[in-house]
C-alpha cells in the first residue's frame, strides 16, 4: 500500500511539475439576447438585444504544449427586452388578451468549463486559439423594466437560481513578455436550460422556455 502510494505521489508530482498555469484578468463587452420555446400563438418574440459587460479571472491549465483546461471565474451582464401576445377564449364566448414588454436585465457568476487548442506561431510573438466547452453560471442580481421590487415581490425570486451555457470561440494571444501575454477573442454563449418559469405561468403552457443567448468580444492580459 505504501509503494502504491508514494507511485502516485511520484506521478502526480511529475505531471504538476511538466504542467503549466497562466493567470490572467479580462473584460467581455456582451452583445446579449433571449430566445424562447414556444409556440408561435404566444408571439413571444426578442424586441432588442441588450449591451452587458463581462469582467473576471481566467486560467489556462496546459497539460500539453499546445492544450490547455480553461477556467475561472467571472461577473456577466445578460438579459434583452422581450415581448408577448396571446389571444385566447375565456369559455364563455370573450376573447382575453394578455400581451406585455419585459426590459430583462441579470447577473451571474460564471464557471466556464473549457478546452483550448493553440497553434504554432502564425506571426512572430502570435498563436491563435480555439476554444469549446461550457459553463456554469449562479444568479446574483435581476431587474425586469429597471425594478428590483414588482408587486411587493422580489424580482430576482422569479428566475432560476443555475443556468448552464455551451461556449465556442476563438483568438489570438500575443506575447509581449517573458511570461506575460495580451489577448482577444470572440465567444458565443449559448444558453441551454429555461432561465425563467414566469411565462409558462403567465401563459399556462408548461411547455415554454426561456433561455439566454450572447456573443461577446474578450480582451485580456495573462501572466
Amino acid at each position: 500500500m505504501k509503494k502504491l502510494t508514494l507511485l502516485v505521489l511520484f506521478l502526480c508530482a511529475g505531471f504538476t511539475s511538466m504542467a503549466q498555469i497562466e493567470i490572467g484578468l479580462m473584460v467581455s463587452p456582451t452583445i446579449t439576447g433571449n430566445r424562447f420555446v414556444a409556440e408561435d400563438k404566444y408571439n413571444l418574440e426578442k424586441e432588442n438585444s441588450g449591451l452587458h459587460l463581462g469582467v473576471g479571472v481566467v486560467a489556462d491549465y496546459f497539460f500539453a504544449q499546445n492544450y490547455a483546461f480553461s477556467t475561472g471565474l467571472l461577473f456577466r451582464g445578460k438579459g434583452s427586452e422581450v415581448s408577448y401576445t396571446y389571444s385566447h377564449d375565456d369559455g364563455s364566448g370573450a376573447t382575453i388578451t394578455t400581451a406585455g414588454k419585459d426590459d430583462i436585465a441579470l447577473q451571474y457568476v460564471e464557471l466556464p468549463v473549457t478546452l483550448k487548442l493553440f497553434t504554432n506561431e502564425v506571426a512572430p510573438g502570435t498563436i491563435a486559439y480555439f476554444q469549446v466547452g461550457g459553463s456554469l453560471n449562479t444568479k446574483v442580481a435581476a431587474k425586469v423594466n429597471n425594478h428590483k421590487v414588482i408587486d411587493s415581490e422580489k424580482v430576482l425570486k422569479r428566475f432560476n437560481i443555475f443556468e448552464a451555457d455551451a461556449l465556442l470561440g476563438g483568438g489570438v494571444e500575443y506575447q509581449v513578455g517573458q511570461s506575460t501575454k495580451i489577448f482577444a477573442g470572440l465567444t458565443y454563449h449559448r444558453g441551454l436550460t429555461d432561465i425563467d418559469d414566469y411565462y409558462e405561468k403567465l401563459l399556462g403552457d408548461k411547455n415554454i422556455a426561456l433561455k439566454n443567448n450572447s456573443v461577446s468580444i474578450d480582451f485580456g492580459v495573462k501572466f
